[in-house]
């Protein structure tokens, strides 16, 4: 495995069951309802992340550990390997938003 393929097992991923309004927190949504959309795409979420300028790569052959019926996932990685955001406007989870 070279480099490259490394760090891209170590990016984040997305299932889309997991901003999908269609489903509850017990089936596996992790956010809350106001932000999430109905029935999200693999294909969908990585346009998103095009359009945002943050890079990504659509696995169409896993499958969500909720629901084995819900295929495909997006990796995607917020940070570069120095530290810096890929897109300045987004921050994580972790850090504090300002309006």
């Amino acid at each position: 495995m070279d480099g490259e393929q490394q760090s891209f097992k170590k990016w984040n991923i997305i299932y889309p069951i997991y901003i999908n309004l269609k489903k509850s927190i017990a089936e596996g949504r992790q956010n809350s309802a106001s932000k999430a959309c109905e029935n999200p795409t693999c294909i969908e979420i990585g346009d998103c992340c095009n359009h945002l300028k943050i890079p990504c790569a659509i696995e169409h052959d896993k499958a969500c550990p909720r629901d084995f019926m819900q295929i495909g996932r997006v990796r995607f990685e917020l940070i570069r390997e120095h530290g810096s955001p890929y897109n300045p406007a987004i921050g994580s989870s972790s850090e504090p938003r300002h309006p």
